[in-house]
């Protein structure tokens, strides 16, 4: 016999369906006790149902409840931050640069704070014996004095540097390829070497003629011995076998100059001290609100002060 699972409600119709068909006798009390047995399964599996649902709903009111705390709890802590957030604007006690500002670092021993270094001084193309040469002597050729720091302080070694380092080192504007003859003085440079061989050989040169004369490299040579070298070199007097000495100085002057009066964007010009010995402003964007004025000082402004935010 096959058993199908029926509610109570059913099942009592069903018996008393039964009764009225085949009354009391025996098959019929044997179909109202499997009738009834039907019955008190149902009406059980219909009371676990219940009793499920019921836990179910007890859960839910549980879940409700934890998640009705949570809200008014979340809300008080909002409304704390809001108001905590509205007294500290009211006594002031957000910095001058919009939250950004840091404290001074202070150094290990109390004294001055410590001195931000300018990665931008640094090699990327001489070696440091070659640095040392070409920054004694660009000073020599742009010496320190009353007017101001000199091309040492001034970081034009570092200029130079880094312009051998790239396109104007490499002559990667130029036309450098043959036939090469001496042009003439309006026609510029005409020869196979790149900028920076021209350096590499000059500065070894100059090595090599203090070495002679002097016995000692030209980093080493007092100041009066270092102009006397450069002054052979400017007047063809070397007589090297390999450049002409004249020419390299010349390179060697007009990028020092460069490197004092450049923007300090590319290495030298330190803090702008070469325009400010010469009152130069540097990168204005507009002189509109000094136009009409008979004659105005302004501090120099370099291309870093055109960035949005820096």
């Amino acid at each position: 016999m096959a058993w199908k699972i029926i509610s109570g409600k059913t099942a009592r119709r069903i018996i008393q369906e039964v009764h009225e068909v085949v009354g009391n006798n025996g098959n019929g009390l044997v179909a109202d006790k499997e009738a009834e047995r039907e019955a008190q399964q149902a009406e059980a599996n219909e009371g676990a149902v219940l009793e499920h649902a019921g836990d179910d709903y007890n859960n839910k009111q549980i879940n409700n409840n934890s998640r009705r705390k949570f809200l008014v709890n979340s809300g008080y802590v909002i409304g704390t931050l809001a108001v905590g957030g509205a007294l500290s604007t009211m006594f002031g006690c957000t910095n001058n640069n919009g939250g950004n500002a840091q404290e001074p670092t202070a150094t290990p021993g109390g004294g001055k704070e410590t001195e931000i270094p300018n990665y931008n001084r640094a090699l990327m193309y001489f070696t440091q014996a070659q640095f040392r040469i070409v920054d004694s002597a660009t000073e020599r050729i742009y010496p320190e004095d009353d007017n101001g720091p000199g091309a040492k302080k001034l970081g034009v070694a570092f200029f130079i540097d880094h312009q051998l380092a790239g396109d104007w080192g490499f002559n990667g504007r130029d036309y450098m390829s043959p036939p090469f003859y001496s042009g003439e003085k309006v026609q510029g440079y005409q020869g196979r070497l790149k900028r920076k061989e021209i350096f590499d050989i000059g500065i070894q040169e100059l090595e090599n003629y203090s070495m002679t004369k002097y016995s000692k490299g030209f980093a080493e040579l007092e100041g009066a011995q270092q102009d006397e070298v450069l002054k052979v070199f400017e007047n063809e007097e070397a007589n090297l076998p390999t450049i002409s000495e004249s020419f390299f100085f010349r390179m060697l002057r007009a990028a020092t100059l460069e490197g004092v009066y450049s923007d300090p964007l590319y290495g030298g010009n330190a803090n702008m001290e070469g325009w400010r010995m010469r009152s130069y402003p540097g990168s204005q964007m507009s002189y509109l609100n000094i136009i009409d004025k008979e004659f105005t000082k302004i501090e120099p402004t370099s291309l870093q002060a055109h960035l949005a935010s820096h």
